[in-house]
């Protein structure tokens, strides 16, 4: 899995949890492995652009995904899903840091960078949030990939709550 992670945004974050999760979400989903993702981290300002640029939306957001090949995950009579280019995620950490602040569950910021992360990959993969019965299926997703990959890890404490839009 060829994953890029480049930040953009002048905050220290802890990159390598970013990749980690990422590759760990691509291989629960059963993409395959020579696939490729990147995911860049920018400031409040050029997320703000993004989001009117492409989302004719105001202000800064958390987490952006933009698709390439458009995976999806295999069937369940297929091993893997074919090679491509997944696309990039686009995170914010000063978002991300409010939204941990806020959350049921407090928690930093890179433990919503990594929770930002899986969203993003789930979108990339063809999974929304805008229907009722989507958004209980990608964020019982979301939380298993979240909460698998903490346990692998031996972290403790609860998995933060989806506190993505």
């Amino acid at each position: 899995m060829s994953i890029d992670v480049n930040n953009e945004s002048g905050t220290e974050v802890d990159e390598q949890a970013i990749l980690d999760i990422a590759r760990y979400a691509l291989a629960r989903m059963r993409i395959h492995p020579l696939s490729e993702l990147s995911v860049i981290v920018v400031d409040a300002d050029a997320m703000e652009q993004l989001h009117i640029q492409w989302m004719d939306l105001p202000g800064p957001t958390d987490v952006m995904s933009f698709p390439m090949d458009e995976l999806r995950p295999p069937s369940k009579d297929e091993e893997e899903a074919p090679q491509g280019l997944l696309g990039d995620i686009v995170l914010c950490p000063e978002v991300a840091a409010k939204q941990g602040a806020e959350a049921p569950t407090e928690h930093s910021m890179d433990e919503e960078l990594q929770l930002l992360t899986v969203h993003g990959v789930l979108h990339l993969l063809g999974y929304d949030h805008e229907e009722p019965d989507e958004k209980a299926e990608m964020f019982g997703l979301q939380a298993a990939i979240v909460d698998g990959w903490r346990a692998e890890r031996g972290l403790t404490g609860p998995s933060p709550a989806p506190t993505v839009s």
